[in-house]
């Protein structure tokens, strides 16, 4: 009695582990065959499209001139005659230093320089006098050397007072600072009453205005490119080179080519490019930031696929396109559902397989293909998150979780 009392007890156990056994196959069975269930995914047919794009380059704008005023001599600014932030012409008077000294040490060289001359045409009158007494040997040698002595020293003494009339007139011309060239000036540094030093104190800063430049750098591969746009003839309103300002706006003016840099930059691989732009309505400001574009005016047409299409491992980038494949399937048996074993089937299938690509430039939400897709083929575009090299997928739309079983209720 004892012994079948123990194997009732143990009946329950065992039932329900076989029971949770069975559950368990149920569940790995469902899971394996979830797992072989082609992913849903859309294709898209690679084509070749025209691609008309910008290339896009951060730029900054720069003065083709710019110059830092100094003073030249020392003293006092004693007028400013030039507003801040204004356009200036060429030769217009911006200051004055204190002109008194050196109008008089001008002054003072030029009386000098008189009193040379004068002496010069005394001493040239007694040589002259002496060389004619010298002829009729009126007079000793000795003389007439020591009067074409006295000749070359007034001479030298000439030079020398007109050297310092040329210096003092340097002087006091450097009183007065005019503008070098056509451009705008800045903010001043000095206000009236400052003392200055020469070659130290900084007045203000000009620089050019109209036309500027815009200076980027690109990489040292497209050196070939820029070198043919440099020298090619564009017609006049060409729109190959634009700018977007830092508001977003676009200038209403389009630039060309003035130079490229002499050399590549070793450590960084680039060159810099310098555009010239025209700036009549002075919107461009020396060391605005700015966007230069570069219009792709390319005409052969490339392969552009949608940039979501893409995945991107280790800096490199991967697409899945969708290969056909026949394969042997087995029709699973549910006895719930069918008492009957499917026979074998045969079809085409799809298999997704990874393609390393090579990106161009992103064109909105697509972007161009250099290499590595063909024309012709199924590229997945959506669903590619999950998706693995060999996977099977599909086309159709899958059914919806649960339909089958709100449909059961409704009947």
């Amino acid at each position: 009695m004892n012994s079948i009392t123990g194997i009732r007890s143990l009946l329950p156990l065992i039932l329900g582990a076989l029971l949770f056994s069975s559950c368990g196959n149920n569940d790995d069975k469902k899971k394996a065959a979830q797992q072989n269930m082609p992913a849903p995914v859309t294709l898209q047919v690679v084509k070749k499209v025209p691609a008309i794009y910008y290339d896009t380059y951060p730029g900054t704008i720069v003065a083709l001139s710019q110059v830092d005023l100094h003073a030249q001599v020392s003293g006092y600014i004693t007028g400013i005659f030039f507003k801040e932030g204004t356009h200036v012409q060429k030769g217009q008077k911006l200051y004055e230093i204190d002109r008194s000294k050196y109008d008089a040490a001008y002054r003072q060289a030029n009386a000098n320089l008189v009193q040379a001359r004068a002496n010069q045409n005394k001493a040239q009158k007694d040589a002259d006098r002496y060389t004619y007494l010298s002829q009729h040997d009126a007079i000793a040698k000795q003389i007439l050397d020591h009067a074409l002595t006295d000749l070359e020293n007034a001479k030298a003494l000439v030079a020398s007072a007109a050297a310092a009339v040329a210096s003092a007139q340097t002087d006091l011309n450097f009183a007065t600072i005019k503008a070098p060239f056509d451009g705008t000036i800045g903010l001043s540094q000095v206000k009236l009453g400052t003392l200055v030093s020469q070659g130290q104190t900084l007045l203000a800063t000009i620089s050019t205005d109209n036309p500027v430049a815009v200076d980027f750098v690109v990489n040292e591969k497209e050196i070939p490119r820029f070198n043919t746009l440099e020298h090619q003839q564009m017609p006049a309103g060409d729109s190959l080179f634009t700018l977007l300002l830092a508001d977003g706006s676009t200038y209403n003016a389009s630039g060309k080519i003035s130079v490229l840099d002499r050399a590549v930059d070793p450590q960084t691989g680039t060159i810099r490019v310098r555009l010239v732009f025209p700036n009549t309505d002075a919107t461009l400001r020396s060391g605005m930031s700015c966007t230069v574009r570069v219009h792709n005016k390319d005409a052969a047409e490339q392969i552009m696929i949608p940039n979501k299409a893409t995945l991107e491992q280790m800096g490199e980038y991967f697409v899945f396109v969708a290969k056909d494949t026949v394969i042997t399937t087995q029709a699973n048996s549910d006895k719930k559902a069918s008492d009957q074993q499917g026979p074998p089937a045969q079809g085409p299938q799809l298999k997704a397989i990874q393609r390393k690509v090579q990106l161009g430039q992103v064109i909105d939400s697509n972007v161009i293909v250099k290499s590595g897709l063909e024309p012709g083929e199924r590229l997945i575009v959506n669903g590619i998150q999950k998706l693995r090299e060999g996977a099977m997928v599909t086309t159709a739309v899958p059914p919806q979780q649960g339909a089958g079983k709100d449909a059961s209720k409704g009947k």
